[in-house]
């Protein structure tokens, strides 16, 4: 099964949203409509009503909260996303977007979508020129990964083409020429070698596997499909704040790894 879906997503559902912001940094996005609807962490509100004659910096009062209106960027709808499945942080997806080259009017494969986190990242570099085509077999996942890039779609200021296609991407895998690939799922070797074929002399193939024997598979799947492997790894996070007696020191909480990376060229 496939649908095909145009730059702003679903014309009969344009709206308009808004972020807000409480005062520890919890993002909430709603949309804007002039209608009582419940928002999960603020309650049953209006939000046309709240937000009106209102501007980005203003505070408004929801029940004994005061949030403030921020940009839609894409750190806000990151922080503010509905999700599900676990997504593609951004120190990841930062990566993928640099060594894939991702640019304005490129096309880019994604799958799969799940929640959008990395769709977010793609979409807001790839612009109104470039084309996204997002696959997921799990209908549970794409409708929230969707509802993700609905919303990007009405808050960026330019806004990729996008396909969406329902299945295995192997078994969905578009008709025409790709810049670029990313591959998120628990079984990489059959999409690899379906998808390689149709990516431009010089594009690039990323996997996203949670285990080495995930990469490893990966990195031989690569090498039989004629892909040269360009650099495999992980990247380590690790944040700083201000001490009570002057002075830094690291964060207390995991050390940051997430998942292992892989990229590889047609060559």
């Amino acid at each position: 099964m496939r649908i095909v879906l145009g730059t702003f997503l679903l014309a009969n559902t344009m709206a308009d949203y808004s972020v807000l912001m409480e005062k520890e940094g919890r993002i909430h996005v709603v949309e804007v409509i002039d209608e009582m609807v419940k928002h999960k962490g603020l309650g049953v509100i209006n939000t046309a009503t709240l937000l009106a004659d209102s501007n980005i910096g203003d505070e408004v009062l929801v029940g004994q909260k005061y949030l403030t209106i921020m940009p839609a960027r894409l750190p806000e709808l990151i922080s503010g996303m509905a999700r599900r499945a676990q997504t593609i942080s951004a120190k990841d997806a930062g990566l993928f977007i640099t060594k894939l080259g991702i640019g304005a009017g490129d096309t880019v494969l994604e799958a799969g979508l799940g929640s959008g986190g990395l769709s977010l990242h793609l979409a807001r570099v790839l612009g109104e020129t470039g084309h996204l085509i997002t696959a997921e077999p799990r209908d549970e996942h794409a409708s929230v990964g969707l509802t993700n890039l609905q919303r990007a779609s009405e808050c960026f200021s330019g806004f990729p083409k996008h396909t969406h296609l329902v299945g295995m991407v192997e078994d969905v895998v578009p008709n025409e020429e790709i810049n670029a690939i990313v591959l998120d799922m628990p079984e990489h070797s059959p999409a690899i070698a379906a998808c390689a074929p149709k990516l431009v002399f010089g594009g690039r193939l990323a996997c996203y596997a949670p285990t080495t024997s995930q990469l490893e598979a990966c990195w031989k799947a690569c090498e039989e499909a004629d892909l040269a492997v360009e650099w495999a790894g992980e990247l380590m996070e690790r944040q700083w704040g201000l001490t009570s007696k002057g002075g830094m020191r690291p964060v207390n909480g995991p050390f940051g790894h997430t998942a292992f990376l892989l990229v590889a060229q047609k060559r």
